[in-house]
């Protein structure tokens, strides 16, 4: 027990950057933090919840009575008895009794308030588990501290509770050194257990509540482990780039967004008005403008008019200029028809997939990964897609499908055992707030079996469901779509299914084609609830066979020469993979839509940050 108090006993153990105490070192000790009593400590957070606690108040000193019994009013408890009175007739007059009563106000003076202790549930992020803190009356008024939300950074000492037996510790109050206060009736959070659906309007906010702190928390702890796995097994992180000239960086068509500055906003907008300026009349006055410069020109008696004429003119043609862009741009729904003036000087998108500029360093450096953002401008309502999602992909030279397969399991095993050895507490609350069965679900990757079939085998288990099961007809060739994997994974298999071998008209032109002709060396990675959390493959590295696959899916060639050129120079065989990793804080979470699992979820039709 020495040993765990030692740190704490250290100032070394405050927080490094902000010297205070994290409150998980204090609540999520083994025996609660009672090893701390008597520490002094500087702690700070938000107000999860509060009550108050009113003192006993002090007896009052009886004022002395005179030998007949009666007592002696005092001029201040006159004046308090008759102030409705005055209010009265001043309000019958029509007078105003603000005035009045904040002058009586200034030389009555209130009683004064019953001493009171706020008891605050604190939380700063740390962990699930709150500290108490007791704040006297004294030190700080309870309607600046005990609403939920408000912010306080106080000093005291960890003593065992004090008004009950609730709390294993609890902190004492000895100065308070910082409150931010919270307006209630504007604070989205003042209500308690605010359904998620209701904090997506209030993304800013939403990370005080304990379940979706729990879930960024967990977030963190599944990120961590994605790192961990690639630096034990020899992997070179590359960041790929996020704006790119690939618009279809798998050749079916998906949609990505473009980048571009042709686009006014309102202030370049404001740049281009001239509102009551007819262009003919600027134009006509051009030609007055020229005529007299002509003039001045014939003569050296005055080279200064000549030099301002020449001045004015040019200003004149700029302006006629600006005018002609403005019609252009009201003509085209405010857009710049000059191409030359965007940013860039092709198209460029906000990228989709990053593997084929991981393939150029798998090239060079072995096996290499990446994690980051990636876009697709999809008109979907789905509760696991959004415009913007977080993927790991990965590339790995002088390898095949098999191997890939393969790193995609160990993938997978790694991270679900990770989340469970370093996020206890959390995956303990969602289980009691969430889904009871998150830990199961997790501990059944980590440690159970999984079933690998291939397309062609999993067609054939689908064609054997009751008729009406799907409302897509399922036949050899068709893109198994979700309703078909959870089927598989829910219903037939009860676990993950990994499904290798796909038809090679649904895979993209890069993936290489199987010697039957017809499929491709692909595979899906499927878990039950969240669906294809893994799509992999290994790439086609047979020059003749890449070309011959862009042609059938109409890529155009000249946009990836420079892909091209890693099949013409030292080619090698590479497989790899690209990881969602939202559906993941789903599947760990035991949460339903993506939007309550992402910090700052942007999807079709709304952006909330």
């Amino acid at each position: 027990m020495a040993s765990e108090q030692a740190p704490l006993e250290s100032p070394l153990r405050l927080s490094k950057y902000s010297k205070r105490v994290i409150l998980k070192s204090i609540v999520s000790r083994s025996d609660g933090g009672l090893g701390l009593v008597g520490q002094r400590v500087v702690v700070g957070g938000w107000v999860k919840s509060s009550r108050e606690f009113r003192k006993e108040p002090l007896p009052t000193v009886q004022p002395a009575h005179n030998i007949g019994g009666t007592r002696d009013f005092t001029c201040v408890e006159v004046l308090q008895s008759k102030l409705p009175f005055f209010r009265s007739i001043i309000k019958v007059f029509g007078g105003e009794t603000r005035n009045l009563r904040d002058k009586l106000d200034a030389i009555i003076p209130k009683p004064p308030p019953q001493p009171s202790i706020s008891i605050l549930q604190v939380s700063d992020g740390s962990c699930v588990s709150s500290l108490r803190i007791l704040v006297d009356s004294s030190m700080a008024h309870p309607s600046h501290v005990m609403p939920t939300g408000s912010c306080i950074l106080v000093e005291g000492i960890l003593q065992k509770p004090s008004l009950d037996n609730k709390e294993v510790i609890e902190l004492k109050t000895e100065k308070v050194l910082h409150i931010g206060t919270v307006d209630q009736d504007k604070y989205p959070l003042s209500k308690k257990r605010l359904p998620l659906e209701s904090l997506r309007d209030s993304t800013h906010f939403r990370p005080r509540t304990t379940t979706v702190a729990s879930v960024m928390r967990i977030r963190d702890g599944l990120t961590q482990g994605i790192y961990t796995f690639f630096q034990e097994n020899g992997f070179v992180y590359v960041q790929v780039p996020i704006i790119t000239s690939i618009n279809n960086c798998e050749g079916l068509g998906n949609k990505n967004f473009q980048v571009t500055t042709l686009l006014l906003d309102d202030q370049e907008k404001d740049e281009y008005k001239t509102e009551g300026v007819k262009l003919e009349t600027i134009k006509a006055s051009i030609k007055e403008k020229t005529k007299k410069i002509e003039e001045l020109g014939r003569t050296e008696s005055n080279k200064e008019a000549l030099a301002v004429a020449i001045h004015d003119l040019k200003k004149t043609n700029e302006l006629v200029s600006q005018l002609e862009a403005n019609e252009q741009r009201q003509k085209h729904g405010g857009k710049i028809v000059q191409k030359s003036d965007d940013f860039f000087s092709s198209k460029m998108y906000l990228t989709g997939s990053g593997r084929m500029h991981l393939e150029s360093y798998a090239s060079a450096l072995g096996n290499v990964y990446s994690f980051g953002p990636r876009f697709r401008a999809e008109r979907s309502d789905s509760r696991k897609l959004l415009a913007e999602m977080w993927s790991v992909e990965i590339e790995m030279a002088f390898s095949e499908i098999e191997d890939s397969m393969e790193c995609a399991i160990d993938f997978l095993k790694f991270i679900c055992k990770w989340i469970l050895e370093n996020c206890t507490e959390d995956l303990k609350f969602v289980s009691k707030r969430v889904d009871k069965l998150v830990v199961d679900r997790l501990q059944s990757i980590a440690l159970g079996p999984i079933e690998k079939i291939s397309y062609t085998e999993a067609v054939e288990v689908l064609k054997q469901a009751p008729e009406g099961k799907f409302e897509t007809k399922v036949e050899w060739g068709v893109t198994l779509n979700e309703e078909h994997e959870s089927y598989l994974t829910e219903e037939i298999y009860k676990k993950l299914v990994i499904i290798y071998n796909h038809p090679k008209e649904t895979k993209p032109f890069y993936v290489r084609s199987n010697d039957d002709g017809k499929t491709a060396a692909a595979f899906d990675v499927i878990l039950p609830k969240v669906g294809a959390l893994i799509r992999g493959s290994q790439n086609e590295e047979r020059f003749n066979m890449l070309i011959t696959r862009m042609k059938e899916l109409g890529v155009k060639k000249e946009e990836y020469e420079w892909y091209l050129d890693l099949k013409k120079h030292g080619a090698v065989k590479c497989s790899g993979f690209s990881f969602l990793f939202d559906p993941l804080v789903l599947y760990a979470t035991g949460l339903n839509d993506v939007r309550d699992a992402v910090p700052f979820p942007i999807s079709f039709g709304k952006a909330n940050n």
